[in-house]
């Protein structure tokens, strides 16, 4: 039994799958206004869930001159102006424990990422603010590792947490999803979600940057609702060539509605059988 966690007037765990997606990092108010008015059209199309995403930091960049965002203040700004102008929920990342209570009063998911997944001040920082948690898991873990981490989370007080695969490290510079993670970690009580894009990542495979395979996006969308998840991570841009932050894996926004169609499609299949 998959506990439910609700994300303002959305659930995660209900039946529905959801969409958590937006651009990797906040570049400008208008391009994040412009990704999540398209992204919410097509979800209100095909009556899917929706949660704006975007980083005001991203603190784990290949090289430090590597764009990070805008920072916290401006960053928050930004969401809290999504957040009422788009009528949705809103999610974003927080790297150390003092960022979560000032995160929270803005928004309304906090992630933990993939690096971070073990850090036990972070992940109860993150907890205590009574916000839904989205842990991803750690390129460095298998799936098993991840019901402690939920442990951390749900022993602070907090039982809205979700877990997020994103690719396992196979080798030097390249990620491989094992698709039986998803079950291992939906089996712990939580939802389920697959990151697609990071997934399709080749880490320092362009030398100061990130590459990526990203054709192969929609056929892990479409494995992993084979599968059984609650909701589906996905990084999306107009001009994923011009992105400032994961530019080799993001999704080109006109390629989002035939893809959602496709894990619609199988999704509701699926929920049939299992």
């Amino acid at each position: 039994m998959v506990i439910k966690v609700n994300i303002g007037n959305t659930t995660i765990g209900g039946g529905k799958l959801a969409l958590i997606a937006g651009p990797c990092v906040i570049e400008s108010r208008e391009i994040c206004l412009h990704i999540g008015t398209e992204v919410k059209a097509i979800c209100n199309d095909l009556d899917i869930p929706y949660i704006f995403k975007a980083s005001f930091d991203k603190a784990n960049r290949t090289s430090v001159k590597a764009s990070r965002g805008p920072g916290m203040d401006e960053g928050l700004a930004i969401l809290a102006e999504m957040r009422s102008t788009l009528g949705v929920p809103v999610l974003t990342d927080v790297h150390e424990g003092w960022q979560c209570e000032k995160v929270a009063a803005v928004v309304d998911v906090l992630q933990i990422p993939a690096f971070l997944c073990r850090q036990t001040d972070l992940l109860i920082a993150a907890a205590q603010t009574g916000k839904p948690v989205n842990v991803k898991k750690g390129q460095f873990l298998s799936p098993y590792d991840m019901k402690n981490i939920a442990e951390k989370v749900v022993a602070s007080g907090n039982d809205q947490v979700m877990l997020t695969e994103r690719g396992t490290t196979f080798g030097y510079g390249n990620l491989v999803v094992d698709m039986r993670g998803l079950q291992v970690m939906r089996d712990f009580g939580h939802p389920v979600i697959l990151d697609a894009t990071h997934s399709v990542q080749r880490p320092g495979g362009l030398g100061t940057a990130s590459g990526g395979d990203p054709e192969f996006v929609p056929a892990l969308v479409r494995a992993a609702c084979a599968v059984g998840i609650d909701a589906l991570f996905l990084e999306v841009h107009p001009q994923p060539e011009k992105a400032l932050s994961d530019a080799a894996t993001m999704l080109h926004l006109n390629e989002l509605r035939s893809v959602l169609e496709q894990a619609m499609a199988i999704h509701e299949m699926v929920t049939k059988m299992i």
